[in-house]
């Protein structure tokens, strides 16, 4: 499939579920049936997040049928009610976040992100809540704040009311929240031993916007990884790599506890490696650039 790097926009869909790959393996082809968007990247699958991220392009018009069938596919076979892992969630399409590579394309993103809630909510009859710019800044953790239960019970009070769909939630499919936003990057770090996870969050808590040494659009977590032989690990999502470089922010972890290994969580823009340590191992490094021929 042939897409224009002037037009396309991407999506970066983020399902509940890192422990089941051949279910996966079908929800990335329903994200590519009909042909109107292709999977730019392998999916990135955590066992101890509980989360496949999923990184797809498409020209604008075809991205909306794309998401609505791949979310299709997601919650025929997974429930959230069995869900596990650390990553907060709401929903088994947890987030569906449409991706604008430049300004002029912001007015297009917004649209397909409007597209793509309506189709949810009355093809799949998932409640669909709006954040970011399209919400007043609304964030996905003032939505995910005290899990699936929490944001039940604000509907049901009168609360919060979905911007799209019913506003009874069904336990095994939760909510879907959506978005046109700029790239975001994903990206983990794990401590070295003796760190552990009380350190993670510590660091977390002193790194992320609004804390004791808070860094600009940046949103942190502490978590530990069973999987990995229970090391711990910062994730993080960094709002604007312009501001807040990678290099940066691998500085301001290992000033608190020696960095170990670092992971890309999908797709970055070239840019944002400029400046990185060369003597720190960066798994998942891939570019936006890369992947799109450009």
């Amino acid at each position: 499939m042939e897409l224009n790097p002037a037009t396309l926009l991407t999506a970066v869909p983020n399902v509940s579920n890192g422990t089941d790959p051949a279910a996966l393996v079908e929800v990335g082809r329903g994200f590519e049936q009909g042909g109107s968007a292709r999977l730019l990247a392998e999916p990135h699958s955590d066992p101890d997040h509980g989360r496949t991220v999923f990184t797809l392009a498409s020209e604008p018009g075809g991205m909306a049928g794309a998401l609505v069938n791949g979310a299709r596919a997601a919650i025929e076979h997974f429930s959230l009610a069995s869900h596990s892992g650390s990553h907060p969630n709401v929903g088994v399409v947890d987030v569906v976040p449409i991706v604008f590579l430049d300004e002029f394309r912001k007015a297009i993103a917004m649209a397909e992100a409007l597209a793509t809630a309506e189709r949810l909510a009355s093809e799949l009859e998932l409640p669909v809540f709006l954040y970011g710019e399209m919400a007043g800044g609304r964030t996905r953790a003032e939505l995910r704040r005290g899990g699936i239960a929490e944001l039940t019970a604000r509907i049901a009070s009168g609360e919060l009311l979905p911007d799209y769909g019913p506003a009874e939630i069904d336990p095994a499919k939760g909510v879907t929240l959506v978005a046109a936003r700029p790239p975001l990057i994903a990206f983990n770090l794990e401590l070295a031993a003796p760190a552990n996870l009380a350190d993670a969050k510590a660091i977390a808590a002193q790194l992320r916007e609004g804390g004791e040494a808070g860094l600009p659009g940046l949103r942190a977590i502490g978590l530990e990884l069973p999987a990995r032989g229970g090391v711990a690990q910062v994730s993080m999502n960094i709002e604007d790599h312009r501001s807040l470089p990678l290099a940066d922010v691998v500085a301001a972890v290992n000033e608190r506890a020696a960095v170990g290994e670092a992971e890309l969580v999908g797709l970055a823009p070239r840019a944002a490696f400029d400046g990185w340590p060369d003597q720190l191992i960066c798994r998942n490094r891939a570019t936006l650039e890369d992947a799109l021929g450009f």
